[in-house]
């Protein structure tokens, strides 16, 4: 218990378990999510929309920025610009969970509910991104 206690204490996790979880949580989605940019880029090339130019540079890019955003929660002094920068990340991203929802037979093996449920739920990864930009997820000590 004493070293939960100092991991909190050293992270500066704000108070609340629903804060904890969302701050670490979304940190480690976004860690996950970036690594799996680099172990299976073919699920992320095929996502892209066609008119977009450097599709592979544009994976492992956000890979990399999704990783930095990921590991940046975790650092007191770099979540708030962390939680920017995921919020600017999800932006970019967003025309490619618009693609998958409007060209669906591209994808056969994800049923659209869960290509729409997608779309809604990149809503409240843009909701937490942002929540810890706000000083309840930046303590000041």
């Amino acid at each position: 218990m004493q070293l939960l206690s100092f991991i909190s204490s050293w992270l500066k996790l704000p108070l609340g378990i629903w804060r904890k979880l969302v701050l670490l949580g979304l940190a480690g989605f976004f860690l996950n999510v970036g690594v799996d940019h680099f172990i299976n880029p073919e699920f992320y090339l095929a996502i892209m929309p066609p008119s977009f130019p450097l599709h592979a540079e544009a994976v492992y890019i956000s890979g990399f920025f999704e990783i930095l955003g990921g590991v940046c929660l975790l650092v007191p002094r770099l979540r708030k610009i962390a939680g920017w920068g995921l919020v600017a990340l999800l932006i970019c991203v967003y025309p490619a969970n618009i693609y998958m929802a409007l060209t669906p037979e591209a994808f056969p093996e994800i049923p659209l509910s869960l290509l729409y449920f997608r779309l809604a739920l990149q809503f409240l990864f843009f909701y937490w991104a942002y929540s810890v930009t706000r000083p309840i997820f930046n303590p000041v000590n």
